[in-house]
């Protein structure tokens, strides 16, 4: 809070010294953050064991129906629990990457199949279209995970008969960098402007928008920026929301 008073009170800095105090100020969140969910996460990750521990043995015995759908619900919101603090530690201390140079439509071409099932159930079409072939450099789990995390809040906004497609392409700076560019489009519900303004943020939840409560988008950010990328948001005139991912093609050139 400190440094927030004192730049709301100087207020003169150049472009370049306030985006030095905003990666200051987002690191010193990310570093309390994680301080708090590691010991949120040892305090609260010993009853819910217990708790589940207790399920189990009660599962094995029990023969009602209605009274093992009950129990599968307590321990079914138990491990909600605890995935929850994992999911904290992860954004405010995430692994280091370990990229290596992947094919990026094979990658969107297994996350859409995995979720078919999901976009069946509400006839959803879940579309990939990727004309040339495009490398991504990459730590091949996270990058699962941050699409994976895209496709998932494109299906919490998606109505019944919906449509959802994911585009891969190449892009080249201004600097003559070359990105590979992965975009979700959705049409579901948009956006309003407190929704942009919150739409990374772990938690938020913006459920009028027919988005989920949670990590989902906040991991996916984490992860792109940490590989050296961006995400950007956008609204579609006729309805729906497209986030657009530039992502490095090859290794940082050594300075």
């Amino acid at each position: 809070m400190k440094l927030e008073r004192h730049w709301t009170l100087t207020g003169s800095r150049d472009s370049s010294e306030q985006a030095d105090f905003e990666r200051e100020l987002e690191s010193a969140k990310l570093r309390a953050l994680a301080e708090f969910a590691a010991g949120a996460g040892h305090e609260i990750n010993n009853p819910v064991a217990t708790i589940v521990g207790y399920v189990q043995q009660l599962l094995a015995d029990e023969t009602d129906p209605d009274r093992r759908h009950a129990l599968a619900t307590i321990g079914g919101q138990a491990y909600r629990i605890r995935d929850m603090i994992g999911d904290v530690m992860l954004f405010a201390r995430p692994p280091q990457p370990r990229p290596e140079t992947l094919e990026l439509e094979g990658v969107c071409r297994e996350i859409a199949q995995k979720h078919q099932n999901d976009s069946a159930a509400i006839g959803c079409a879940l579309i990939v279209e990727a004309p040339v072939p495009v490398p991504v450099y990459a730590d091949p789990v996270q990058l699962r995970v941050a699409i994976s995390a895209l496709v998932r809040n494109a299906l919490e906004a998606i109505a019944h008969e919906g449509r959802i497609l994911i585009s891969v392409s190449t892009d080249v700076d201004e600097a003559g960098t070359s990105w590979a560019v992965l975009k979700v489009t959705d049409n579901g519900h948009g956006l309003s402007e407190i929704d942009r303004e919150h739409l990374f943020d772990p938690f938020y939840s913006g459920r009028q928008a027919g988005r989920g409560l949670g990590f989902g988008l906040s991991k996916a950010w984490r992860i792109i920026t940490r590989h050296g990328g961006r995400i950007e948001v956008e609204s579609i005139p006729e309805g729906g929301v497209a986030f657009t991912v530039h992502w490095p093609t090859s290794p940082p050139v050594p300075t």
